[in-house]
């Protein structure tokens, strides 16, 4: 139950060594209620064994004598301390914070309660509550100059970058001007887009470390982006006669001649790094990853480093991380068979290499390519028998296969591997047990699946979308359809697809005004040229006594392609023919 998470981790170092033990009060010390002595007997007694009990790792009891201590005395700060930790690492983030919030309210003095609960804002991404309370412990530990950055970081995560800038200054002011203070105000002002102060704060570096290559090739940078090419120039020669190998140099001066239209230059130093034999291997990927980097943000072709690329191959072939960048651009090229190539080399070469399976599985899916689809994916459960993304897109391998049966084992053998915590893939398992049932015609079993997965995740979209829509084809439980075709649009109130589902609900009930409105409105925003939706519109005009413009629209869903008998027969008589077919 008491699992360490990642943020209940970083909450304990966002606070200097030693600060946690400081101001911690005893029991007695910290409570504004009057116990009588009776009463604080037992709760010393019950206090001082829930600490023992957690210390000695007994979390569950420990956790069930800090809440009955509570009871006892309902403005015990440490209680409530105490708790709100436990409440971090139960998953109750939202519990915490009350409890943080109650604890500092009676102990209004204490420096951990306030800090823990700042740096918990912080992690919650409650920037400007985090702000408020870093700004509030500012004003009462004035000698505490260390509080500002903190503060200066809320406050940039909030987008107040101007008083992020002001708290960092406040720092320097106590602390002296220091490289990682300047780093910061130099990225806020590039924030700002105030490129003078930015190139001020890394002028000051330079001259403070005169034998730094970095600052004066971070200048040039400047420079070259102010397209003040002559300094870029100037202060680049600098750092080469400061550090002539330091790698950032080559990339820099490519991006120089990029700048001044020499490509051929700019290539043949990037090729020069890869093959000079004084630079090991990360080093030349570290040279080429940056100048991909450049070409992506100037929007250059990306194309030049593919030469690049293959040189570097040419040297390390078994370097799969190498083989892994490469895919990656080629990728973004589009050069989908290039990449796959690529990808299917590292899972040869290192079999447990998951994002080369992850990748060759994203290209199959996005070509459609059902039998290396299944193919990856039983590979993938063999590898990596904990994970249960391979058995979802194994399930939708065999779905489209319409292997039902094989389908259906997949997903209930996938969801015994799945964690208790995570019902949001539960439910999306369930979802895909309800379609599948559907497709088989067992209408019962499906719909205890769409309600097995509702019960995970009572906002899962295309479940009460397909939920909704079977159950009017049923004519089924109309008012609940209703309801969940409702749900749909209001979690994604622009999907064509749903505000279908919501007409024909409408629809088979009778309500044709409604299902006009939401029919017209699926039209508006459908992107695909549905032939489906375009049918179910003359079906609702027809209803709707628009019988000529009815006849209309069933002819465009023909001509877009939907051809089914009951269609046909629609624009033969001109009527309205309901379709048992599609049931």
């Amino acid at each position: 139950m008491f699992r360490q998470l990642s943020y209940w981790l970083s909450l304990w170092l966002l606070l200097p060594a030693g600060l946690w033990a400081s101001d911690v009060k005893t029991p007695v010390q910290a409570s504004l209620n009057q116990l009588s002595p009776e009463q604080q007997r037992k709760f010393d007694y019950f206090y001082y064994e829930a600490a023992n009990l957690k210390n000695a790792g007994k979390y569950d009891a420990a956790y069930d004598l800090f809440s009955y201590c509570l009871s006892l005395d309902t403005a015990s700060s440490p209680v409530l301390y105490e708790l709100a930790m436990f409440q971090l690492q139960r998953n109750r983030p939202e519990k915490a914070v009350e409890m943080l919030k109650s604890a500092v309210a009676h102990s209004d003095d204490n420096f951990t309660y306030r800090m823990t609960l700042a740096g918990l804002y912080r992690n919650l991404g409650m920037y400007g509550e985090a702000s408020d309370s870093y700004e509030e412990l500012v004003k009462r530990y004035p000698d505490k100059s260390e509080l500002n950055y903190y503060l200066a970081d809320a406050l940039t995560q909030e987008g107040e970058i101007g008083a992020a800038i002001d708290a960092y200054n406040v720092l320097e002011s106590t602390m002296g001007m220091n490289e990682t203070l300047s780093l910061q105000k130099f990225k806020l002002y590039q924030t700002l887009k105030q490129p003078d102060k930015a190139f001020e704060e890394i002028e000051k570096l330079a001259n403070k470390y005169p034998m730094n290559a970095r600052y004066r090739l971070l200048m040039g940078d400047l420079h070259l982006e102010n397209e003040e090419t002559e300094k870029a120039l100037a202060c680049y020669q600098q750092a080469h006669e400061i550090d002539p190998d330091d790698p950032r140099y080559i990339v820099s001066m490519a991006n120089y001649y990029d700048q001044t239209g020499d490509k051929e230059a700019a290539e043949q130093e990037i090729r020069d790094a890869l093959v000079n034999e004084k630079l090991d291997v990360e080093t030349k990927v570290g040279i080429l990853s940056r100048y991909v980097q450049r070409l992506q943000q100037t929007q250059q072709g990306i194309e030049n480093a593919n030469s690049l690329f293959q040189t570097l191959l040419d040297q390390h072939p078994e370097d799969t991380e190498l083989k892994l960048m490469y895919g990656s651009l080629l990728m973004a090229q589009q050069k989908e068979e290039e990449a796959k190539f690529q990808f299917q080399l590292v899972t040869e070469m290192e079999p447990s290499n998951e994002g080369a399976w992850q990748q060759l599985l994203n290209i199959s899916l996005k070509g459609e390519d059902i039998p290396e689809v299944i193919r990856i994916c039983t590979r993938c459960k063999e590898l990596f028998p904990e994970a249960p993304e391979y058995y979802f897109y194994l399930g939708i391998g065999y779905y489209m296969q319409e292997k039902y049966q094989e389908s259906l084992d997949t997903y209930y053998a996938g969801l015994k591997i799945i964690p208790e915590g995570n019902g949001v893939v539960k439910s999306n398992f369930y979802g895909q047990i309800g379609d599948l049932y559907y497709q088989m015609e067992k209408m019962d079993e499906a719909y205890k699946a769409y309600d097995e997965a509702l019960k995970y995740n009572e906002n899962n979209a295309p479940v009460l979308n397909n939920y909704s829509y079977f159950l009017t084809l049923d004519k089924k439980d109309l008012k609940k359809a209703e309801r969940m075709a409702a749900q749909c649009i209001k979690l994604e109130p622009d999907n064509a697809t749903y505000l279908d589902t919501y007409a024909w609900v409408f629809f088979v009930q009778g309500n044709y005004t409604l299902a006009k409105i939401y029919i017209e409105n699926a039209l508006s925003k459908d992107k695909t040229n549905s032939a489906e939706l375009v049918d179910h519109y003359g079906d609702i005009l027809y209803m709707s006594g628009e019988k000529d413009k009815a006849l209309e629209q069933w002819k465009k869903a023909k001509e877009m392609g939907k051809d089914t008998d009951v269609l046909k027969q629609k624009i033969a008589k001109g009527i309205y023919i309901e379709d048992t077919e599609s049931k």
